[in-house]
């Protein structure tokens, strides 16, 4: 039996301890090291991603700059082609000098694409073009395919265009409170990186510049800024609807309305294509989530990264019908040739399952392996981040109550717990414990009963304090009809002197308070505060009729020098 001391014990003990460090200490460093890399290797992937889809959006961009050079060239050449003897030489002198005014480039580009007159057109292949699957484009060709309004402040070049069709409704129209719920949801960052173009399917001018006006009043920020562009399209845009063919055993009405949709769709994407890097469908009658343009990106990029092999076609983010469906800008044109040619035979819906079916599905295969092709192209993001609202179809006497269950229940309220210190008090009597000094510090939502005039809810400062910019929301989800109306936002200054020029310039009350804002026809209340007003002692909202309605504020937000949001 061998005994070991203790020192020969300790020395085995050092030895493992030491090889022990050996091997773990260049490990330790190596995930040190390559853990950060990792991290940089993911958002290099990222911004590659991101690269190849602006690339691919600026070929797109190209590929339209040819095709004009291409029909300027056409209609040059075939001038000289059909012009008389005599006036042949003056025609060829005129083309030549057109061609020394461009730029090297663009000299270069016509002469590849411009071959000596007869020759080049006796031997071309003419495409077909737009105006062979709507020849009636050709009665106007000057106008047809030009939108008959256009507001526009000329942006683009961002990530995401949000297209929204909205026709003339019977009953309730949500285009506005669309807007207002898209535009709420997104940041500043956002707002600058997106377009959202609202296509006005009518060709009654009137009525177009209507909807138009009250957009711009309502939204006259982001009319100006560009976020918001507004077009229709004109009247010889559109077929003789009493000569379009019965398809699929539909009535005659169904049949003008989904071809005009089909026609609609494609006069939107057509207009939206060179604005932007990703294209998204909605409808004028939903709610988004908070953030949405973010998620969206973020998640088209990354499957851009994954998909070297099979790139994604459309990427869903509601279930339901066209709303949510996002598309690379460069493809576009697929959808819409594809819309041209069959706008009279079936629903837009239908057409784009079509479309890629075609694209994947192999007649010798079973369904099952076309669903998991099409399962490649078409991509499906859960939960959704639109909701259907409406319960009027914009054909008439339809009615869908479309929900998409993934989109998750909707927030009652937004809320906001770090709003500055205050008192809180108001006379309108809360339901049960929807309280205001829980709506103030973002628990939950003030419900209150049937204000009257004269109402105050109140929110006193601790101490004085500067702030910002507020924002109060009335109603909800739930109770949309639950506003504030004819309620006016009034603010008292700690030091303001009334004689200063800032009190001169705003309405006052009569017991003091300066008039900074009110309600809109939305239930929203928001604005920023003069800086000249320095600190204040008291934010209050001021109610001067009585109402009918109950009353919810969904979100109160007071920024002061140390809130953000």
């Amino acid at each position: 039996m061998v005994i070991k001391t203790f020192p020969a014990v300790l020395r085995r003990r050092g030895c493992l301890f030491f090889a022990a460090t050996i091997i773990l200490i260049p490990f330790t460093v190596f995930i040190l090291i390559v853990g950060p890399d990792l991290k940089i290797e993911q958002n290099l992937s990222q911004k590659l991603a991101e690269c190849q889809m602006r690339v691919q959006y600026l070929e797109a961009m190209y590929r339209t700059k040819q095709e004009d050079v291409s029909i300027l060239s056409q209609y040059l050449g075939l001038t000289a082609a059909n012009s008389n003897t005599s006036d042949n030489n003056s025609v060829l002198s005129n083309f030549n000098s057109v061609l020394e005014s461009l730029s090297p480039e663009s000299k270069a580009i016509i002469k590849n694409l411009t071959m000596s007159s007869q020759q080049r057109f006796s031997s071309s292949l003419r495409l077909p073009t737009a105006y062979h699957f709507l020849p009636h484009l050709l009665d106007d060709p000057a106008s047809s395919l030009k939108p008959a309004y256009l507001q526009s402040k000329g942006r683009t070049g961002v990530s995401i265009v949000l297209g929204i069709p909205t026709v003339k409704r019977d009953k309730q129209s949500y285009l506005l409170s669309t807007l207002d719920n898209l535009i709420t949801n997104m940041d500043e960052e956002e707002a600058n990186d997106t377009m959202i173009v609202v296509f006005i399917g009518e060709t009654d001018l009137d009525y177009v510049t209507e909807i138009a006006k009250q957009i711009q009043q309502r939204f006259q920020e982001y009319c100006d800024n560009g976020l918001i562009e507004i077009i229709s399209p004109p009247a010889s845009y559109y077929p003789d609807w009493n000569k379009l063919r019965v398809t699929l055993n539909d009535p005659i009405e169904r049949v003008k309305w989904r071809s005009k949709q089909n026609l609609d769709f494609a006069f939107l994407m057509a207009y939206s294509q060179i604005k932007g890097t990703f294209y998204v469908q909605l409808e004028d009658d939903i709610l988004s989530k908070r953030g949405y343009i973010t998620i969206m990106k973020r998640f088209a990029v990354a499957k851009t990264i994954k998909q070297d092999h099979d790139p994604w076609f459309l990427i869903d983010f509601c279930m339901l019908g066209f709303i949510g469906k996002m598309f690379k800008s460069a493809e576009l044109p697929y959808l819409i040739t594809f819309f041209q040619m069959f706008y009279n035979d079936k629903p837009v819906d239908w057409l784009l399952d079509h479309l890629i079916s075609t694209k994947v599905c192999n007649w010798d295969k079973d369904m099952k392996h076309c669903k998991t092709e099409k399962a490649k192209l078409w991509i499906h993001y859960k939960p959704s981040l639109f909701q259907h609202i409406g319960m009027t179809s914009s054909l008439k006497g339809k009615v869908q109550k479309l929900k998409d269950r993934q989109f998750g229940k909707i927030p009652a309220f937004y809320p906001h717990k770090n709003n500055p210190a205050a008192q809180v008090r108001t006379q309108i009597m809360p339901y049960k414990s929807y309280t205001l000094n829980k709506a103030y510090t973002g628990e939950s939502f003030f419900w209150g009963l049937l204000p009257q005039s004269g109402d105050y809810l109140e929110f006193i400062f601790n101490q004085p304090t500067v702030i910002k910019k507020y924002l109060f929301r009335s109603g909800n989800h739930e109770h949309p009809s639950d506003r504030f109306y004819n309620t006016t936002v009034e603010v008292l200054p700690d030091q303001l002197s009334e004689e200063s020029i800032v009190w001169q310039q705003y309405n006052t009350t009569t017991d003091g308070y300066l008039i900074i804002g009110g309600f809109n026809a939305f239930g929203i209340a928001e604005g920023n505060v003069d800086s000249r007003m320095g600190k204040l002692r008291e934010l209050r909202l001021h109610v001067h009729s009585e109402s009918e309605n109950w009353v919810i504020l969904s979100e109160i937000f007071l920024q002061d020098d140390k809130t953000t949001s």
